[in-house]
C-alpha cells in the first residue's frame, strides 16, 4: 500500500513516491533522460528492452515488471506505436497513466480507447490546425491531397479533411498511392489543384517531386505542403527515380514543411531555471562526451520527467491533506483512487518547458508547430503555430514564393466577352449613316419632284416606302453592332427582338413596295382584252400593308410562342496574354431560341417566295417599253445581288459565330450592300433621266405587245393592233398638236349635231349635205390617218364598214332600194348611218391614244351607241398611257 511505503520513507516522501515509474523506449532520447531522472530521485524499470517494437516482447516486459518489480504508478515512454498502444489500452484496468515522448501516431488520441494515455509529442494530427490556419493565412480555399497509402498517413489525411470542412475550404481532389504517384499527380492537375498538400514518407517524395518536375508542377504556380520531419538531405537519400538532383531541387524549391517544433525559441527560462537554448548547449556537450546520436524528441523527454515529478509531487500533496483530514478515521487510500488522482493532476498540467508550453487537451499535448521553407537546397523558418492561443506567425520577409505574389489555388479564370471592336464598330455605323443621308437624298427627291411626269409615272409613294425599307434596314445595323459592353444584359436581350423586327420590316416594306409597283405594271401591259383598268396607290398601299401583315402575324407568334432571349457560349480556357496567372474563358453572347430552325425556316421561306414573286413580274413585264413604269432589269438585278449576298452572307455568319467581329462586318457589308444596291438602282436612272432627258422616259417609242402574243391569238382569235408613233418631235410640240386636234373635234362635233338636227327637220337639203359636209367627214377620217400613220389602222376603219350593213339596217324601206347610187348615197338613212359609224371609230380608236374622253363615251346619240348596236361593234384596242 501507498501508505505503507509512504510511512516508512516520510523524509523522502517525494522521492520514494516517484520510485515506481517505469521507463519504456527503445533508446532514442533514454540516453539524456536517465542522468535527468537520477538528478530527480526518480527509479525507472525498462519495459522494452531489447523487444525492438515487438508486440509480444513488449508485453512480456510489462507483465514483468508489473508482477516482479517494485510497484508502479506511472509509465514514461513508449517510441512504437503498435507496441505503445497495445500497452495503453490496458493501463487502466491497472490504474497506470502512461506519458510518452515519442509516440506521435493519430490513434492514440482516441481518449474512450486510451483514457490513461498523454504524450508530451504532439500528435500527427497537430499539425492539421496549423495547416488550416495557414491557408486561411494565404486565403487558399481549394487543395488538394496526395497520400502514400498507409494507416499512420490515412488517418492524418482523414483529420484533415475534418479540418478544411469546418474551416469551409474546399477539398478539389484527394489522391492516393502506394508505389508510383506521376498518375496521382496528373490527375492533380487535371483537376486544376494547385495547392497540394502531401502525406508521404521520404523514399515516397523524392518520386512525388520527380512526377511534379515531370507534369510541370512546380514553380509560381504550385505550392507543395509536406511532413517536415524527414532526415536531412533526405533528397540524396533516398533518391530511387530517374530524376536527377538537380532537377529535384528544381521541383522541391518552395516546398513547406511541417512539423512540431522540437525546441523553443523563445529565451525564457522554463520550470528547469534554464532557457531551450542553454538546454541545448547542455544536452549536446553530454551527448558529444558519450558519443551518441541526437534525437529530435530529447526535448520532449526532458519536459517530460519534468511533467511526472511535479505530477507525484502534487499527487504526494494531495494525500498529505487528505490524510490529515482522515487522521482519525484510520482510512487508507487504494491504488484506483491514487490513479485518479495522478490523472487529474496530468491533466491539470501547465508549465513553460524546453519545448514551450506544456499542457494536456484530452491527453493531447498543445505544442508549437513550425513552417520552414525549402530554399536553394536547405529549409528556413518561416512561421510557427501556437496551439494553445491558435495563433499563427508569419516571420517578415523570409518566405519567398517562385512568383511576385503567393500562388492562387486555383486556375482563376476571368469570364471575357468576345466583343465588337470600336473601331469597327465606328467605322460600320459611319458607312451607314452615309447609305441614310443618301437614302435621305432620295427621299428629298422624291417628294420635291413627285409631280414631275417621270415620278408621277414611277409611283412617287411606293418610292417613299422603298427608301423607308431602306433605312430600316440600315437602321438595324446599328442594332446588331450593340453586345454587353455597351448595354446590359436586359437591354441586349430585348435588342435581339427589336433588330429583328426592324430588319424583317424593312426588307418587306422595301421589296414589297417594288414589287407592288411591278404588279401594276405588269397588270395592265398583260391586260389580253386590252380593256383600260386603272389601278391607284391606295390599292398597292394595301398589298404592301397585307406583306407588313403576315410579317407581324409571323413575328408575333414568334415572340408569344418561343421569343428571342440572351444565350452565353462559352470557349475553351486560354492563357492570359500579358503572362499572368489567370486563364481567360471568351464567351459570346446569342439571340437564340429553343425552336430557332423553325423560325428561320418561316421566314426565310416568306422571304423567298417574296423575291421569286418579284423576278416573276420583272421578268413577265421586261418587253414594257416605256423606261419610266419599266424597272423590271433594276428589280432582276437588285434581287439577284440581294439573293447571292444573302446566302453568301447567312453561310460565312454561321461559320463564323465564335467571331463576333467577323460575323458583324460581314452581316453589316451585306445589309449595306443590298440596301445600297436596291436604293441606286431605283433611283439614280431617275436622277440620270432628269438631268439628261426627262422626256424620253414617258415617251412610247415602241409600245408593242409581243409578250406571249402567239398564244393570246391561238385563245382569241384577234390580232393585237400595233401602234407605233413615228413623230419624234418634242413634248411641246406634241402637246399643242393634241390641243389643236381636240379643238378641232369639238367643232365637228358641233357641226355634226347641227347636220343631224336638219336631217330630221329638212330632208330636202341632202344635196346640201352632201357637198359641204361630205368632205368634212372624210376630214375627220384623216385626222386618223395623220395620228397612226400607217395602213394597219386603216383596217380598223374598214372592218366597221365592212360588217353586215343588213343586220343594222334590215329595217330599211324596200322602196329606197329601187331609187339610184347617187340618191341613195345621199339619203338621210346613209348620212346618219355614216356617222353613227364613223364617229365612234373616231372616239373609240383615236381619243384614248391621247388622253380623251373614255371609250364608253359618245358625242352623238346614234344608234351606234345603243346597247343593242354595240353588241354588234368589234372591241376596240387601245393603250391608256395618260391613266397610269
Amino acid at each position: 500500500m501507498i501508505t505503507d511505503y509512504h510511512k516508512k520513507n516520510q523524509n523522502i516522501l517525494p522521492l520514494g513516491l516517484t520510485r515506481g515509474v517505469g521507463v519504456s523506449g527503445k533508446g532514442k532520447g533514454l540516453n539524456g533522460i536517465r542522468p535527468l531522472c537520477s538528478r530527480l530521485g526518480i527509479e525507472g524499470t525498462s519495459l522494452q528492452q531489447h523487444t525492438f517494437c515487438d508486440n509480444a516482447k513488449g508485453l512480456r516486459a510489462f507483465f514483468d515488471a508489473i508482477c516482479y518489480g517494485p510497484k508502479h504508478l506511472m509509465i514514461f515512454g513508449g517510441v512504437c506505436p503498435s507496441v505503445t498502444s497495445i500497452i495503453a489500452e490496458s493501463l487502466e484496468g491497472w490504474n497506470l497513466v502512461q506519458l510518452s515522448f515519442a509516440a506521435t501516431t493519430p490513434v492514440l488520441a482516441d481518449k474512450k480507447k486510451y483514457p490513461n494515455f498523454f504524450r508530451t509529442v504532439p500528435s500527427d494530427n497537430a499539425v492539421n490546425p496549423a495547416v488550416v490556419k495557414f491557408l486561411n493565412h494565404y486565403n487558399w480555399s481549394r487543395v488538394g491531397t496526395l497520400t502514400q497509402d498507409v494507416q499512420r498517413f490515412s488517418e492524418v489525411r482523414n483529420d484533415l479533411t475534418s479540418e478544411l470542412e469546418k474551416a469551409d475550404i474546399q477539398i478539389a481532389d484527394t489522391e492516393s498511392f502506394s508505389n508510383d504517384p506521376c498518375g496521382n499527380v496528373q490527375k492533380l492537375k487535371d483537376n486544376d489543384v494547385r495547392i497540394i498538400i502531401g502525406q508521404f514518407d521520404e523514399n515516397l517524395a523524392s518520386k512525388v517531386f520527380c512526377c511534379a518536375y515531370n507534369k510541370n508542377m512546380y514553380g509560381s504556380k504550385y505550392q507543395w505542403i509536406i511532413p517536415g520531419w524527414y532526415q536531412g538531405n533526405w533528397w540524396e537519400q533516398a533518391n530511387s527515380t530517374n530524376c536527377t538532383t538537380k532537377k529535384l531541387l528544381t521541383a522541391m524549391e518552395g516546398y513547406i514543411s511541417v512539423d512540431f517544433e522540437p525546441l523553443s525559441a523563445k529565451r525564457t527560462q522554463g520550470i528547469s531555471g534554464r532557457t531551450p537554448q542553454e538546454y541545448e548547449l547542455e544536452y549536446t556537450r553530454e551527448r558529444e562526451q558519450k558519443g551518441v546520436e541526437a534525437s529530435k524528441f530529447h526535448g520532449f523527454a526532458y519536459d517530460g520527467i519534468w511533467v511526472i515529478a511535479r505530477t507525484l509531487s502534487r499527487v504526494m500533496e494531495l494525500l498529505k491533506q487528505k490524510q490529515r483530514q482522515d487522521v482519525y478515521h484510520n482510512q487508507t487510500v487504494d491504488d484506483r483512487e491514487v490513479g485518479k488522482m495522478v490523472l487529474d493532476v496530468m491533466n491539470e498540467t501547465n508549465f513553460f518547458g524546453v519545448t514551450g508550453q506544456v499542457m494536456f487537451r484530452n491527453g493531447e499535448r498543445m505544442g508549437t508547430i513550425k513552417f520552414t521553407q525549402f530554399q536553394e537546397g536547405q529549409e528556413v523558418k518561416v512561421g510557427e503555430y501556437n496551439a494553445i492561443a491558435d495563433i499563427l506567425d508569419v516571420i517578415n520577409n523570409t518566405i519567398r514564393f517562385q512568383g511576385v505574389e503567393p500562388p492562387k489555388d486555383r486556375t482563376f479564370v476571368r469570364l471575357q466577352l468576345r466583343h465588337i471592336n470600336v473601331p469597327l464598330y465606328s467605322i460600320l455605323s459611319t458607312i451607314t449613316i452615309l447609305g441614310m443621308l443618301m437614302a435621305g437624298a432620295f427621299l428629298f427627291f422624291n417628294i420635291k419632284n413627285r409631280n414631275h411626269r417621270l415620278i408621277k409615272m414611277s409611283s412617287p409613294y411606293m418610292n417613299n416606302l422603298i427608301i423607308l425599307g431602306g433605312m430600316l434596314s440600315y437602321a438595324s445595323i446599328f442594332l446588331f453592332g450593340l453586345d454587353g459592353t455597351f448595354v446590359s444584359e436586359k437591354v441586349f436581350e430585348t435588342l435581339c427582338t427589336v433588330r429583328t423586327w426592324i430588319l424583317i420590316v424593312g426588307y418587306t416594306t422595301a421589296f414589297g413596295a417594288m414589287f407592288a409597283k411591278t404588279w401594276r405594271v405588269h397588270a395592265i401591259f398583260k391586260n389580253v382584252k386590252m380593256k383600260k383598268k386603272i389601278i391607284k396607290d391606295q390599292k398597292l398601299l394595301i398589298i404592301v400593308g397585307g406583306m407588313l401583315l403576315i410579317d407581324l402575324c409571323i413575328l408575333i407568334c414568334w415572340q408569344i410562342v418561343d421569343p428571342l432571349k440572351r444565350t452565353v457560349e462559352e470557349y475553351s480556357l486560354e492563357a492570359d496574354p500579358q503572362g499572368q496567372d489567370i486563364a481567360i474563358r471568351p464567351f459570346l453572347e446569342h439571340c437564340e431560341n429553343t425552336h430557332m430552325t423553325i423560325w428561320l425556316g418561316i421566314v426565310y421561306a416568306y422571304k423567298g417566295l417574296l423575291m421569286l414573286f418579284g423576278c416573276f413580274l420583272a421578268w413577265e413585264t421586261r418587253n414594257v417599253s416605256i423606261p419610266a413604269l419599266n424597272d423590271s432589269k433594276y428589280i432582276g438585278m437588285s434581287v439577284y445581288n440581294v439573293g447571292i449576298m444573302c446566302i453568301i452572307g447567312a453561310a460565312v455568319s454561321f461559320l463564323t459565330r465564335d467571331q463576333p467581329n467577323v460575323q458583324f462586318c460581314i452581316v453589316a457589308l451585306v445589309i449595306i450592300f443590298c440596301s445600297t444596291i436596291t436604293l441606286c438602282l431605283v433611283f439614280v436612272p431617275k436622277l440620270i433621266t432628269m438631268r439628261t432627258n426627262p422626256d424620253a422616259a414617258t415617251q412610247n417609242r415602241r409600245l408593242k405587245f409581243t409578250q406571249n402574243q402567239k398564244k393570246d391569238d391561238s385563245k382569241t382569235s384577234t390580232s393585237v393592233t400595233s401602234v407605233n408613233q413615228t413623230n419624234t418631235s418634242r413634248l411641246d410640240t406634241l402637246q399643242a398638236d393634241n390641243h389643236s386636234l381636240r379643238m378641232r373635234i369639238t367643232e365637228m362635233d358641233k357641226e355634226l349635231e347641227e347636220v343631224t338636227m336638219q336631217l330630221q327637220d329638212t330632208p330636202e337639203k341632202t344635196p346640201y349635205i352632201k357637198q359641204n359636209h361630205y368632205q368634212d367627214v372624210n376630214n375627220i377620217l384623216s385626222i386618223r390617218n395623220f395620228t397612226d400613220g400607217k395602213d394597219g389602222e386603216k383596217s380598223v376603219l374598214k372592218n366597221h364598214l365592212e360588217q353586215k350593213p343588213q343586220a343594222q339596217w334590215g329595217s330599211m324601206d324596200p322602196s329606197r332600194i329601187n331609187r339610184g347610187p347617187l340618191e341613195d348615197i345621199n339619203s338621210p338613212e346613209h348620212i346618219q348611218r355614216r356617222l353613227s359609224l364613223q364617229l365612234p371609230i373616231l372616239h373609240h380608236a383615236y381619243l384614248p391614244s391621247i388622253g380623251g374622253v373614255d371609250a364608253s363615251c359618245s358625242p352623238t346619240s346614234s344608234p351606234a351607241s345603243s346597247p343593242r348596236h354595240r353588241q354588234h361593234m368589234p372591241p376596240s384596242y387601245r393603250v391608256m398611257v395618260s391613266g397610269l
